[in-house]
């Protein structure tokens, strides 16, 4: 217990200290000693304000730190996701995305930005309609894996590839033969996950969201760790998970489209850090997940700035910058064989 008390505050406080360096760091040089009075005065602290430009101002205020709360808002979610669907289809390869939800998200993506498709929705019609597809996408594995008999942890990976794999093709095919090609090329940018367009209102609106869905697995770490002794030993113990798998599913698939409603797809985060987590402090739920959840915050948040920073005047994909950094790292635990919490 000690150990996860160790890791508990390091993490906390690590990324307090990321925060501020991230609202920091930018194209425009703010001085840190003018980051920290800003921030101070949006929390209510005494802090002068003297001699600070109103744009500095507003570049804090509109555009870093939601920008930064975002990163630090979905990284939780998707390492918790990731947790999640590694415990309900016992693969310490799977992720948030296994069960086809990115492709659904990609797929709907792709229908709101070539054919408008949820224009009623105004401005956010992409990711809305993303967010249906991803949720819609769930269901249907959900449904499938229960053909036949009751669902099984095999049968739900399994269903998910197969639905994974057609989402997948009808994105491309319209991609393919998309006369727009600007439409084309938009749908790429934004299947690569950015958190450039971070709002206030976005974060005010699927914030409480994400944090109650995130809360609920936080209490449902008990189940969680039955998944991990499979469905007979379970149903010995008084416990059959068959509902609670299902439930999991849809919850962790809304989280994940929300997620993909306001950043675009993200991959990677939700597949790398619970191992990252497991070598930390085991594979006990109820520290896992809020480990999990401040690691997800740290590489996330960190994924951002680099993303900003890493060539001057211009700015890469969030999603990118995650793949270059998660690909190597994740190869690396395979060789040392901790991809699953052990040696």
């Amino acid at each position: 217990m000690k150990k996860f008390w160790f890791w508990l505050v390091l993490l906390s406080v690590l990324l307090v200290i990321s925060f501020v360096l991230g609202v920091n760091l930018g194209y425009a040089k703010i001085p840190l000693s003018q980051v920290m009075s800003i921030i101070g005065h949006h929390l209510g602290i005494n802090m002068s304000m003297d001699g600070i430009k109103d744009s500095t101002i507003d570049i804090i205020t509109y555009i870093r730190v939601p920008r930064l709360i975002l990163a630090v808002i979905v990284g939780m979610s998707l390492a918790t996701s990731g947790v999640v669907m590694q415990a309900v289809v016992r693969n310490p390869l799977a992720d948030p995305f296994v069960l086809g939800v990115s492709s659904g998200a990609a797929l709907g993506a792709t229908l709101a930005i070539l054919f408008g498709l949820g224009k009623f929705v105004g401005p956010n019609s992409v990711g809305f309609v993303a967010f249906l597809m991803a949720f819609l996408v769930a269901m249907l594995v959900v449904f499938l894996a229960n053909l036949g008999g009751r669902a099984t942890s095999t049968k739900l990976l399994l269903s998910g590839l197969a639905l994974s794999t057609v989402a997948s093709s009808f994105s491309n095919l319209l991609i393919y033969l998309s006369p727009n090609r600007d439409a084309a090329r938009q749908v790429t940018f934004w299947m690569l996950g950015s958190l450039a367009g971070a709002k206030w209102n976005q974060i005010t609106f699927i914030g409480p969201i994400i944090l109650i869905c995130s809360l609920f697995f936080l209490v449902q770490y008990r189940t969680l760790n039955l998944m991990l002794l499979g469905d007979e030993v379970s149903i010995t113990l008084g416990k059959d998970l068959n509902k609670s798998r299902h439930i999991f599913i849809l919850v962790s698939s809304a989280l994940i489209g929300f997620v993909v409603y306001v950043s675009g797809v993200l991959g990677f985060v939700g597949l790398i850090v619970p191992h990252i987590a497991r070598i930390l402090i085991g594979t006990d739920h109820k520290k896992l997940i809020p480990i999990s959840m401040l690691l997800g915050s740290l590489l996330l948040l960190w994924a951002d700035v680099i993303s900003r920073i890493l060539i001057p005047g211009s700015e890469l994909p969030t999603g990118v910058i995650i793949s270059i950094v998660g690909a190597p790292l994740f190869i690396y635990l395979i060789i040392k064989r901790t991809y699953g919490g052990r040696k």
